[in-house]
């Protein structure tokens, strides 16, 4: 019988960068590897969202610093990426969280395109190209791990959602692809699909009408909080997640689990 491995459930001290971190389950994500112990990127479409996320866990004494990030914009990303490398002496693990939501229907000539292109270019393009520009420092970590924010859109879809749906099923691609091909160099690669989460995202849809799609659709009868989904995502990041990779993950109250 082979002695068991020593494998470390601690995040202390750990490199961390998060993409759209300024609010929902980016800033759940964010404040619960600080709290762990890790050194955090904050990062945001603007540096003042992100801001506002990092001011409170510096005062709380964490470790965590603000970058305004354009997921879009690959010269931006390699240079905040580079900045927060250099920071902290490295790079351990990529989130990639930042999104957008949009509806569109097939016909509908005057959006549908250009939905469909910023869907992709943030949900599906900016998660390879943060990527690309971290890997030169996961390939140095001792416990290098990507996680991939996707959504249950990308495994059952809703009517007018395509860009999305489209965009978040290719994310699944990726992670499954990039978990094969970076397997050997030991660097993870998992993502997360959440369901029906109150974040901003949702924030407009009524009350009433949550409940009704809640309780009909989901096996626990309720939406999800940010930190439930941001909870799953820090534990595939832990060292001791050394045998996880290419896993598809519904964080989703059993809503995939359900028929009817």
């Amino acid at each position: 019988m082979s002695p068991p491995l020593n494998l470390s459930r601690s995040l202390k001290g750990s490199i961390v960068l998060v993409t759209g971190a300024g609010s929902g389950m980016g800033r759940a994500t964010a404040e619960i590897f600080a709290a762990e112990g890790a050194h955090v990127a904050v990062t945001d479409y603007t540096h003042e969202a992100a801001e506002a996320v990092a001011a409170p866990l510096r005062a709380q004494g964490l470790s965590a610093r603000a970058w305004g990030l354009d997921v879009t914009d690959p010269a931006q990303i390699r240079q905040v990426v580079a900045e927060m490398a250099e920071r902290w002496g490295g790079l351990d693990i990529v989130v990639n969280n930042a999104g957008v939501s949009g509806f569109a229907a097939i016909d509908d000539e005057a959006h549908y395109d250009a939905v469909w292109a910023k869907s992709l270019a943030v949900l599906l393009t900016a998660h390879q190209l943060v990527i690309r520009a971290a890997l030169p420092w996961l390939r140095k970590s001792a416990a290098p791990r990507i996680v991939n924010i996707a959504s249950t859109e990308a495994l059952g879809a809703t009517a007018k959602d395509s860009p999305y749906a489209a965009a978040k099923a290719g994310v699944v691609g990726l992670t499954r692809a990039l978990a094969v091909e970076l397997g050997r160099e030991g660097i993870t690669v998992n993502c997360v699909c959440p369901g029906p989460i109150a974040t901003g995202m949702t924030a407009n849809i009524p009350d009433d009408a949550k409940q009704t799609f809640a309780k009909r659709r989901t096996a626990m009868g309720r939406y999800g909080e940010p930190a439930e989904v941001a909870h799953i995502t820090v534990s595939l990041c832990l060292p001791a997640a050394s045998y996880i990779t290419g896993a598809i993950i519904p964080v989703d109250g059993g809503l995939t689990a359900r028929n009817a």
